[in-house]
């Protein structure tokens, strides 16, 4: 089985990353890390990370999950076109979608969130939802059918649990 995990060029929240990531190796997934362009991502706490591709180039029906990963980073996806048709391409070929902290956004503004329950990291993670006809619930992990929604890296282990379990 194969995840994409898709973060931000820059500041992506490490926990966010690195804890899911770890998860899925040591469950057997494979993982691949895919960001706006190919090379060097630089998270909040200045560690590197390399994509090895662009979300761009994206095949979904390659994977059978796609994650996105937060921090104040990931609005870089909030407005973008082919972000939104990963999540939309994820939910028409019934594959596992998640996201976490402010990520949630960016599955709300591409419209597969409507009337849906999700959460994310308070304030405009939260404010987005909500303005996309979200049901937000104050929870640390939400899961509706295959959608997976995380507030923020005190959560992230929950997260990648739960993503986990869907996909077993």
């Amino acid at each position: 089985m194969k995840i994409a995990l898709i973060i931000a060029q820059n500041n992506f929240r490490d926990e966010e990353y690195e804890v899911p990531k770890k998860t899925f190796e040591d469950a057997g997934f494979e993982t691949t890390t895919l960001s706006k362009t190919t090379g060097i991502c630089t998270s909040k706490f200045k560690k590197t990370v390399q994509a090895t591709d662009s979300i761009d180039n994206i095949d979904v029906a390659d994977y059978d999950a796609i994650v996105f990963i937060g921090g104040g980073g990931s609005a870089q996806f909030q407005h973008d076109v082919q972000a939104h048709m990963t999540a939309q391409e994820a939910i028409n070929q019934n594959k596992v979608l998640a996201a976490i902290c402010l990520a949630p956004s960016i599955l709300a503004l591409a419209g597969v969130l409507e009337g849906k329950n999700a959460t994310a990291h308070p304030g405009e993670g939260v404010d987005i939802l909500k303005q996309q006809g979200v049901n937000y619930i104050e929870q640390p992990v939400v899961v509706d059918g295959k959608i997976v929604t995380a507030d923020g890296p005190a959560s992230a282990k929950e997260f990648a649990d739960k993503v986990v379990e869907l996909l077993r």
